[in-house]
């Protein structure tokens, strides 16, 4: 199997790792994006993904990006289609081999662990259990398993999951207390982002959500005062206080409760 590179890897070739003492607000980025053939991580898969490294300091200018295109080979799903304008055709002739796109993805985003540096994804869990989805599905190595030991041992991970992650939609739902929809881009528009583009392009909304994190920790002292060491526990126990306050709100009018768990 022939392996890809990632231009993120060269980069982070070079860095030492960040302490856990490192404040959000002053780490280095992460953002992870995919566009999918469905909703249903092991049974869906990626067909494009985009990985952006930022530095606070120089912001969106000095990100260093990179994007796949892969062929899923399987179809993708209507209402996936009409969201990300991809189409079997399309990835059938552009896109690349799963197997060695899927490899670099996980390899670029195990060396950031590696450095302490948090994985940023709007609503995480689903970008990463697709992507977990489709390593197993291709009998590649686990993420967990690209990550050294050392990196498990710090207290930035969480039970369940070695990897030390920033979701903005469990920041902007902990602190925000705002009504209506929290998609991306009525979020971005919340916080007086413009993207960089068109939305439901893996690129654009890796770009748009690491865009996120800098008015959010100058907004919300809460987050300017949270260390990596800290990240992962107060974001489960921030999602775990919002689920008990949505399923008292579904209860009373009639909704599903939820009874899932962030990470």
């Amino acid at each position: 199997m022939v392996r890809m590179t990632s231009r993120i890897i060269d980069e982070l070739d070079s860095l030492r790792p960040q302490s856990p003492d490192t404040l959000l607000s002053e780490s280095l980025l992460l953002g992870f994006d995919t566009e999918t053939t469905g909703l249903a991580a092991g049974n869906d898969a990626i067909v494009s993904a985009s990985l952006v490294l930022r530095n606070p300091t120089t912001g969106f200018e000095g990100d260093l990006a990179d994007s796949w295109l892969i062929n899923p080979h399987r179809p993708i799903s209507p209402g996936a289609s009409a969201v990300n304008g991809l189409s079997d055709n399309y990835v059938a002739e552009h896109g690349s081999e799963p197997m060695p796109s899927l490899d670099a993805i996980a390899d670029t985003i195990a060396a950031a662990q590696r450095l302490r540096i948090p994985l940023v994804a709007y609503n995480a869990p689903f970008d990463v259990r697709m992507l977990q989805g489709d390593l197993t599905r291709w009998r590649l190595r686990p993420l967990e398993s690209r990550i050294a030991p050392s990196a498990q041992r710090t207290g930035s991970g969480a039970p369940g999951t070695p990897l030390l992650i920033a979701d903005p939609l469990v920041f902007d739902r902990a602190l925000s207390h705002r009504h209506g929809s929290h998609r991306l881009s009525a979020t971005t528009e919340y916080y007086g982002i413009y993207p960089h583009g068109d939305f439901h392009d893996a690129s654009t909304d890796t770009v748009a959500t690491l865009d996120l994190v800098g008015p959010m920790t100058r907004l919300y002292p809460q987050l300017a005062a949270l260390s990596l060491g800290s990240l992962m526990e107060w974001q489960t126990a921030s999602f775990a206080q919002w689920k008990s306050s949505y399923n008292e709100w579904a209860k009373s009018n009639g909704r599903r409760p939820r009874t899932d768990t962030w990470f």
